[in-house]
């Protein structure tokens, strides 16, 4: 636990790094949303494409391992929906919390890190994973806010969804590496260098925009963060790792990766989404800022518990 908490803690110092430089203002929000925009269009875009390029497809694609993290995703996902039905709550809310339960920071967080901690082979499942949250649940929230105001679901809805997949470089650059590989299309040294050193900012980049995007969230509505951010870094993780050891079981290695992503704090795209159809954006704010804080401990426990090579 000691020895995987000091490898993950160079990852949180920066993150924390990010955070002060917000809350002193010395990286204004505006600074930190073109550091993000960088990072998302650019830098992740790059590395993503050359993970995928680099990769046969068949070392890619795993059909037990993208059903087994969907049906435990969708359990924790289930889970937090009823919840907030019992307690009263609108559809558009309550999706909300869900996706707060049940995505994590798979991108800016997970694929840095997880590829330190595992080493490179583990891209492939994080690819996978990130894939499923980018295109069943970014799309399934979608549906419920516009479903739940409207009281039906129209085409321009599906239109909204379509677009934004289109439109998302993370799935763009996924889909491009891929199908780069599927082709067997050589990468020529110059461009590969170039998506080397381009890709190489997404780490450090990715984590300093984390904490400086935390230093604007406000922890309002704790209990409900708390409530939230025991179903991300407990209950989703333990619902992935019983999906895959017993409904969809694939290598210990590709299971082992994708609890680890499954135990990763709130996405930070679930508050743009909030704030984007004005539904619940602080109560996100809350599960992104209290998860990742407690993510400092929790994640290195369970991939303790896990196990690294």
């Amino acid at each position: 636990m000691v020895e995987i908490f000091l490898r993950t803690l160079p990852f949180f110092v920066i993150i924390g790094l990010g955070f002060w430089a917000g809350r002193t203002r010395f990286f204004t929000e505006e600074a930190t949303a073109y550091l993000t925009k960088f990072v998302f269009f650019f830098a992740l875009s790059a590395m993503l494409f050359r993970f995928a390029a680099n990769l046969p497809f068949s070392d890619i694609f795993d059909a037990q391992l993208i059903a087994g993290y969907l049906v435990g995703t969708l359990g924790v996902y289930a889970i937090a929906t009823l919840v907030a039905y019992l307690r009263g709550l609108d559809v558009p809310t309550a999706a909300v919390e869900a996706q707060c339960a049940a995505i994590g920071n798979v991108g800016f967080l997970g694929l840095p890190m997880l590829a330190v901690l595992f080493g490179e082979a583990a891209i492939g499942p994080v690819m996978l994973v990130l894939s499923v949250d980018l295109v069943v649940f970014s799309s399934l929230i979608v549906i419920l806010i516009n479903g739940g105001r409207d009281g039906r679901l129209t085409l321009n809805t599906f239109r909204l969804i379509g677009m934004g997949l289109l439109h998302n470089p993370m799935i763009v650059s996924i889909s491009a590496g891929l199908l780069w590989s599927a082709f067997r299309v050589p990468t020529p040294a110059p461009l590969n260098d170039f998506l080397v050193i381009l890709g190489g900012a997404a780490t450090p980049g990715a984590l300093f925009a984390i904490g400086a995007s935390l230093a604007s969230k406000s922890a309002e509505r704790i209990h409900i963060a708390g409530w939230l951010s025991l179903c991300k870094l407990a209950i989703h993780p333990v619902l992935v790792a019983l999906s895959l050891f017993y409904l969809f079981p694939t290598t210990q290695f590709s299971m082992s990766v994708a609890i680890a992503a499954a135990a990763l704090p709130v996405a930070g795209n679930v508050y743009m989404l909030a704030a984007h159809y004005g539904v619940a954006p602080h109560r996100a704010s809350a599960a992104i800022l209290v998860s990742t804080s407690l993510s400092i401990l929790s994640v290195p426990l369970f991939i303790a518990w896990l196990g690294t090579p």
